[in-house]
């Protein structure tokens, strides 16, 4: 008898299969609480065009844990997903928890680098990505010509740089941080199996087709936590930037170094919103400004977004910030690129549980522009 899936494959039905989960992830445009101008909605289709190109690139494409590489979908600019940070540099590379692994680099001058290995992923229910290990850019012992080699295993190595694994690791994720990409070099790396590697196989027609739905089901699964997301800030953080639950963003993939304050805005064509936020000691800060899908917006082609390490301060040492769909002569004025609403996001990373304390304001465009005129 032959097998379910290969009929399934053979009859042409699981290219259905797969643009009939793409086709249910679209009903997310239809939400009640989900904006339906055009604007928005082509927004949306757009998002979810590039949620299935990241899905088939990440499960599809890159998948063999036996000849991993790293892969940034996300370097592109045109991929962005869960508030990306305007300042990364993301890496992924497909892995099992239970093989080894080597990574090797050079460091380069990019202030901020971490590895974290993770299990599950928006492609399995619940749409988590649990960490099972990390290693902070500052723990890394690197020669004094700037190389450095990273061991990853279930087994604490004697000495060296070791970036722990679980059974279920799946998954390898690297982080980068800018603080001007202009001027600063990111680390190169290379990611290796240890051991003897299998003669690379030929498409399995049944193992494809379990990437292909897995691809689909990140689509609809992604597109649908970042659509919960959203909706709960619109309800609950409307024009603020509270702490919010960091578990729901640990559970997400997030940074176990950084604090996420989430928002979400909404201005008038005659109003802009003054952030003023006091930080403490910590390595770096940023924020941003993003679509309602939770995508940063335009950063190669506009200013929304700010960091440490290019803000002017307040003479106390706390910054204001100025979102505003023109330019009023603001040092740290973010434009909204043409939208009148979506969320927004300020990163503490390195501030060892200290919280900021970020105030939202929305007042009258002309308000700012008289306040930096005088």
């Amino acid at each position: 008898m032959a097998n379910p899936v290969e009929e399934r494959i053979a009859s042409g039905e699981v290219w259905d299969d797969y643009c009939d989960t793409l086709k249910r992830a679209g009903r997310l445009l239809r939400r009640p609480e989900v904006p339906r101008d055009v604007f928005n909605q082509a927004e949306g289709i757009r998002y979810l065009s590039r949620m299935a190109r990241a899905g088939l690139e990440a499960l599809v494409e890159a998948t063999d844990p036996d000849f991993p590489s790293f892969y940034s979908s996300l370097a592109s600019g045109t991929i962005k997903i869960g508030a990306d940070n305007p300042d990364n540099h993301y890496q992924t590379a497909r892995i099992k928890g239970s093989s080894e692994y080597r990574i090797r680099g050079t460091r380069g001058t990019v202030p901020v680098i971490n590895f974290a290995s993770k299990k599950g992923g928006y492609h399995k229910p619940g749409a988590s990505m649990v960490g099972t290990g990390f290693l902070d850019g500052q723990d890394l012992q690197v020669e004094p010509d700037g190389s450095f080699e990273i061991l990853l295993s279930c087994r604490r190595p004697e000495s060296g740089n070791w970036l722990p694994l679980e059974p279920e690791s799946n998954l390898l994720l690297v982080r980068q941080t800018f603080h001007d990409r202009r001027s600063e070099q990111p680390a190169q790396l290379t990611i290796e199996r240890i051991g003897p590697r299998p003669t690379p196989p030929p498409l399995d027609p049944v193992q494809f087709a379990s990437q292909l739905m897995a691809a689909a089901r990140y689509t609809e699964n992604t597109a649908t936590l970042f659509c919960d997301w959203a909706a709960l800030f619109k309800r609950d953080h409307h024009n603020t930037l509270p702490l919010g639950d960091q578990a729901m963003y640990q559970a997400a993939g997030g940074d176990p170094n950084i604090l996420y304050y989430h928002g979400y805005w909404e201005l008038a064509d005659d109003e802009a919103m003054l952030i003023d936020a006091t930080l403490p000691p910590c390595d770096f800060w940023n924020f941003q400004v993003d679509n309602y899908w939770m995508e940063s917006l335009d950063y190669y082609r506009h200013r929304i977004h700010v960091n440490s390490h290019g803000a002017e301060r307040n003479p106390d040492g706390s910054v204001t910030i100025v979102i505003a769909h023109r330019d009023p002569g603001h040092a740290n004025w973010l434009t909204t690129a043409g939208h009148g609403l979506g969320t927004n996001l300020f990163r503490v990373i390195g501030a060892g549980g200290a919280l900021a304390d970020i105030r939202t304001r929305i007042v009258k465009f002309d308000e700012v522009a008289r306040k930096t005129e005088g």
